[in-house]
């Protein structure tokens, strides 16, 4: 069965070390998962038995587009009426445990490694009916409409449904999985499973328009974030503002995995 890491919680002994490998630049940051602990928490009005980290808000002079969350929910816990900007659009992806989603009033059931979109304005509702802790990501963005495009609808995916699309000249060892339509400009933003083999690579130094929010679902590997060679593995974050060069070389005998946003399809904007 596939298991998707999530932030570990808990409190580091005294024994442990203030050295660590988290890092913040003016190109990127680093959060890794042994940092992801109970004092570094967040909680919301309206939320009952919630807890969260979030991983990235929008920063001036950094990356602008997005915040990223990881809930957990406790047994009963979930709230009515989660986002405030009726501006804002949402994806989901669940890493444990099962869920109870509503938009719009349609409820389904969601379980580890599903994918859901929710349009901007949507009224949704998300709850904890079972007896066990639940874990889920959350990416919010506003939406920037164009004019000519028809309105943006709800949709719940599966990984497992999603079609590993393998990059070209790389034997399979790179592959990508993407929940949104690359050619459907009413999409602002994309949010993809990216698999690397063990040895697999990205071959050059990506250097793109594109903010990135990288959580390592599995495995571990060299990640090259501007000029410095980071270690990377389950549970840890990666945000990288725009242009910040990055590759990547897939370590250990699993799989390389990690949940990626980017913002696409829209104009950059002339003023600040």
């Amino acid at each position: 069965m596939t298991s998707y890491a999530f932030p570990p919680g808990g409190h580091v002994p005294q024994t442990g070390t203030p050295e660590g490998s988290a890092v913040f630049t003016q190109a990127y940051a680093v959060l890794p998962a042994h940092t992801q602990r109970d004092i570094v928490t967040s909680f919301l009005p309206g939320w009952n038995g919630m807890r969260m980290w979030i991983l990235a808000r929008p920063m001036s002079g950094f990356a602008e587009t997005f915040a990223q969350y990881a809930v957990e929910l406790a047994p009963g816990g979930g709230c009515d009426d989660p986002e405030p900007d009726r501006e804002a659009q949402a994806a989901l992806f669940v890493a444990f445990g099962t869920l109870r989603l509503s938009i719009g009033g349609a409820r389904q059931d969601l379980k580890p490694g599903h994918f859901v979109y929710i349009p901007a304005g949507a009224h949704w509702e998300i709850w904890n009916t079972s007896d066990e802790p639940c874990g889920f990501h959350w990416i919010r963005k506003r939406y920037e409409p164009v004019a000519s495009l028809n309105p943006l609808a709800a949709f719940t995916l599966h990984e497992t449904d999603i079609h590993k699309a393998e990059m070209p000249d790389c034997n399979g060892v790179w592959a990508t999985q993407r929940f949104f339509d690359p050619f459907d400009m009413r999409h602002d933003f994309h949010v993809n499973i990216v698999t690397f083999q063990p040895g697999g690579r990205i071959p050059f130094a990506e250097t793109h328009v594109m903010e990135h929010g990288l959580y390592v679902l599995q495995g571990t590997a060299r990640y090259l974030l501007n000029k410095d060679w980071v270690e990377v593995g389950p549970g840890d974050f990666m945000w990288l503002r725009a242009f910040c060069p990055q590759a990547c070389i897939a370590t250990g005998n699993e799989p390389f995995r990690y949940l990626l946003y980017k913002d696409v399809n829209r104009h950059p904007k002339l003023t600040l």
